[in-house]
């Protein structure tokens, strides 16, 4: 039995709001609830308070008596335990659509022009079979489109526009939802608004009207690219009636056939998609559709709802969750408004925005914009970038200084690749990578000799940090390092050596093992360091086994020596300048560098996660991130809990006590095993 407060005013809830295509399934379940006798239909209560249970299990068993029962009332579709949801009002004169359903065409503001005019009267057409009064209602109408006839809008016009739109909604229109009918969602968008229907096909082939919806498009919409408008209103149309499409098979027609090969339900996914046009992408795989293309003349009812959209705004469709990645280095050279810029100054590249914003010419003999022109679908803006997927494009002019950040830590042509396809791109970027580390004269002197054989490849590890190899690099100007590679993830480790005994590396040894854990294998030349008895025991004693390579033969390391050899190369090509501050960069540089087979990094390998770097600030998606808020969790305690209390006066130091009272933020009032009743702050609890 509930213990209720007759002076607590009780709370109404509106019923959720349930797909049609579930309500059988609902139904089901309410039915088998009452027949156990879980749950009682009523006709009325005096609160109508909906008590929020777990309908499937314990709850169940808990009976309750009459008084307690009527404060557990639930509301859903059937009644009290039902809610009211028919899509229409019902009176003594019939049947009325509800003002939700008409609210895009009912509120729909006058035109202006005789554009806006014509995309109006265009919805009045399509649905001509139902408006039997329509060419007398909208005479006034079309006089205005004539020729010669000047605009002007005055009392007849207003009076015929409002006219025309009560018999766009009046019930020889708009038709109730049927589960039986087939559904279509017509979509389309204009430069400032998109619009909806959502209709049935009739027996004979015609379309009815259901509801109507159109909204103005937000001022980061209206920058979108052409391809990203055409998709807004089918995300935004799909989540607008979501409760007559879930759970049922439907259509949807546009009249941009560049979707059918992104967003069409019975294909994947492509690899290379803007970030936005992905997420909707799989928003849109929660529903069961098929899209269509149709001609924008055949579609003017949808037209005509985003030509006059209602001003309030939405908000995204299907808003991102994606964590951006940062890095907060004042001394980088480029960003995003960077980029931004220099795309609207570059001669080619400002006319491939205006193209991806306001839609692709018909024809273009021009051979330069082919290679654009053969990814328009897969090319995006977001705050003044041109995007190809997630990459950013680079203009020529900041091409240079791209390629110069690229190749700081001095990788080879192979690793310059990899690394510049996870954040930029621009037509002949491979070649001017070749030849770029082609004119690099510290990558020339220190290139290594072809091998003599094959190098020995080692059994792949099982798994991150299973077997380290490790080898001393120098001296380069008065440093020697000690070189760590994980041969799992080509994970990089290099530490700066003030002496190279076994102590000093062992040393080395322990701080890595206390962030990565011990390693199952350790490879190592036969270096003095290395053989002692010493370093043996040190690692007997973690049951670490030694592995050593052939004297003279640093090969015989396998891929990792690769790595080894390469860390070595870049070290002796490190000419002035702080030499661990350009060590370091390298290091992150290699870290975040994809392996060319796994087209993973070893950051991702190792660690399960990107690393940001400076490169990351070429993406306009760039965000630094907010301090976190001051306010830090605290503990807290309840009165009940059971807690050891600081005894202020002697021993013992702490005494077993019970929670009675919150006298403050962090105080509280409590009582002793003994009796005594203390108050403390909870750094004394």
């Amino acid at each position: 039995s509930f213990s209720l407060d007759p002076n607590i005013a009780p709370i109404r809830l509106k019923p959720r709001r349930v797909p049609f295509a579930l309500w059988k399934k609902i139904d089901e379940q309410l039915d088998k609830l009452v027949k156990q006798g879980v749950l009682q239909p009523i006709d009325h209560t005096q609160w109508e308070t909906l008590a929020k249970l777990d309908l499937a299990q314990a709850y169940q068993q808990l009976p309750v008596d009459e008084e307690t029962a009527e404060a557990q009332m639930i509301v859903t579709h059937r009644g009290a335990f039902r809610f009211k949801f028919l899509g229409y009002l019902l009176d003594r004169h019939g049947i009325h659509p509800t003002g939700n359903k008409i609210k895009a065409i009912k509120e729909a503001p006058n035109p202006k022009n005789k554009t806006e005019l014509q995309a109006f009267l265009g919805l009045l057409n399509f649905y001509n079979v139902f408006l039997p009064q329509k060419a007398t209602a909208a005479e006034p109408l079309h006089r205005l489109l004539d020729k010669m006839a000047k605009w002007t809008w005055g009392t007849r016009e207003d009076d015929a526009f409002r006219k025309t739109k009560d018999l766009l909604t009046s019930d020889a229109v708009l038709i109730q939802y049927n589960e039986t009918l087939p559904l279509v969602v017509t979509c389309d968008a204009s430069p400032f608004g998109v619009g909806a229907v959502l209709s049935h096909t009739l027996p004979d082939g015609k379309e009815a009207p259901i509801a109507f919806f159109s909204r103005t498009l937000s001022k980061p919409e209206r920058n979108y690219s052409q391809l990203d408008k055409e998709a807004l209103p089918i995300v935004a149309a799909v989540k607008k009636f979501h409760e007559y499409l879930y759970g049922r098979r439907f259509t949807i027609i546009t009249d941009h056939k560049p979707l059918l090969g992104i967003l069409a339900g019975n294909k994947d996914t492509p690899n290379i998609l803007s970030p936005r046009m992905t997420r909707w992408s799989e928003f849109l795989t929660a529903y069961d559709y098929r899209l269509t293309h149709h001609p924008g003349k055949t579609i003017t009812h949808a037209d005509a709802l985003s030509r006059s959209p209602l001003p309030d705004l939405d908000d995204d469709p299907a808003p991102t969750t994606t964590t951006l990645r940062i890095e907060a280095l004042p001394d980088l050279p480029i960003t995003a408004s960077d980029i931004a810029r220099e795309t609207n100054k570059d001669k080619r590249l400002a006319w491939v925005l205006h193209w991806v914003e306001k839609g692709w010419p018909e024809k273009d003999n021009d051979k330069s914009f082919r290679i654009f022109r053969n990814r328009q679908t897969e090319l995006s803006l977001q705050k003044g970038c041109l995007l190809w997927g997630d990459r950013v494009v680079i203009p020529e002019k900041l091409q240079g200084k791209v390629l110069k950040l690229l190749h700081e830590g001095h990788p080879g042509i192979v690793r310059t690749k990899a690394l510049a396809r996870s954040y930029a791109w621009w037509p002949g970027m491979d070649k001017e990578i070749e030849a770029w580390v082609a004119r690099c004269s510290r990558c020339q002197e220190t290139r290594p000799n072809p091998p003599a054989a094959p190098i020995l490849e080692w059994e792949t590890p099982r798994g991150p940090w299973s077997r380290i190899h490790i080898d001393f690099a120098g001296p380069t100007r008065g440093n020697t390092f000690l070189i760590t590679v994980d041969a799992y993830s080509n994970w990089l480790e290099v530490s700066n050596m003030k002496t190279t005994t076994t102590e000093a590396v062992t040393r080395v040894l322990n701080k890595l093992f206390a962030t990565h854990g011990l390693p199952d294998v350790i490879v190592s030349d036969n270096g003095p360091q290395f053989t002692s008895l010493e370093f043996e025991k040190f690692l007997a004693e973690r049951g670490i086994r030694h592995a050593l390579t052939a004297t003279a033969h640093p090969a015989a390391n396998g891929r990792a020596e690769r790595m080894v050899q390469f860390t070595k190369k870049t070290i002796q090509k490190i000419e002035h300048g702080d030499i661990q501050e350009k060590i370091n960069k390298t290091i992150l540089i290699q870290h975040i560098t994809p392996n060319t087979t796994t087209n993973k990094s070893p950051a991702e390998l190792l660690m399960g996660r990107k690393l940001r770097s400076p490169l990351d600030r070429l993406h306009p998606t760039y965000n630094p991130e907010k301090s976190p808020d001051s306010s830090s969790k605290h503990r807290a305690f309840a009165p009940g809990d059971a807690v050891y209390a600081k005894n202020l006066t002697g021993d013992p130091l702490w005494v077993p006590a019970t929670i009675t009272q919150l006298t403050g933020p962090h105080s509280y009032r409590l009582q002793t095993t003994d009796g005594q009743s203390w108050k403390r702050h909870i750094d004394q609890l």
